[in-house]
């Protein structure tokens, strides 16, 4: 959609607007030269990106209060608006291939629209897209494992790097093919839901754990990470693995 906004319908267009898909605002004026050079490639940019992104066009000439508001001091200034508030902008004519780069930040990618439905074929399809992406391996990874299809779970995490919930998981894929020390009752209480009987079980496995101690110690990082670092539960944990580990 591309409109033209005035001070009066600013709130409604943009603000309130981009509550619900992502606003760029184009603040020009008839005398620009430049803004008549950009103006094209921002609607062109917004109407293959229909129902995603909504274009609105401020005349600062027209609608000074505004342009004073947003501090525009010089044009043509484009600002993107998501939740209310500016989340990117750029000043100057810039060319169609840069302008489309600006657009297609604002919209969700196809991996993110696969990870947001996050059934087992939306995610291989993402992981086919971005292979090396926490958010699409790791939820594969755990319906695979949930399944016994480790190797294949392992396989999916390989890609992954720099993701505490990756490296964890793919440690305890390693860490069920033991026999001593036995995890089982640990990993049972995790998946239950029983998080701190399963990481009481992780921490006391630790001083027998010879040649493991860094796969345990992964695990029990993946499983605080998960918790947030806001969960007092999270702080508590990494205290008793810090004691346990040095």
């Amino acid at each position: 959609m591309i409109t033209d906004v005035t001070e009066a319908t600013f709130q409604s267009a943009v603000i309130d607007r981009s509550r619900e898909v992502p606003v760029v605002v184009d603040f020009w004026a008839a005398w620009c030269g430049p803004c008549r050079q950009l103006t094209p490639a921002l609607e062109t940019a917004a109407r293959s990106r229909e129902g995603e992104v909504d274009l609105a066009k401020v005349d600062t000439d027209a609608n000074q209060g505004l342009a004073q508001a947003f501090r525009i001091q010089g044009i043509p200034a484009v600002k993107a608006f998501r939740d209310g508030r500016v989340v990117d902008e750029f000043t100057g004519a810039q060319p169609p291939a840069a302008v489309e780069r600006f657009f297609d930040a604002l919209v969700p990618s196809e991996a993110d629209r696969l990870i947001a439905a996050g059934d087992e074929a939306s995610l291989r399809r993402a992981v086919e897209l971005e292979p090396h992406r926490a958010e699409a391996a790791v939820p594969l990874a755990r319906i695979l494992h949930a399944r016994g299809e480790r190797e294949e779970a392992a396989e999916v995490l390989g890609n992954v790097a720099g993701s505490f919930a990756a490296s964890g998981l793919a440690a305890r894929l390693r860490l069920e093919s033991l026999t001593e020390p036995d995890l089982r009752p640990a990993f049972a209480a995790l998946d239950d839901g029983r998080t701190e009987e399963g990481l009481d079980g992780l921490l006391a496995a630790l001083p027998a754990a010879d040649g493991h101690r860094d796969d345990l110690r992964q695990v029990v990082i993946g499983v605080l990470d998960e918790l947030g670092v806001e969960d007092p539960r999270a702080r508590e944990y990494r205290r008793r693995l810090a004691s346990a580990l040095y």
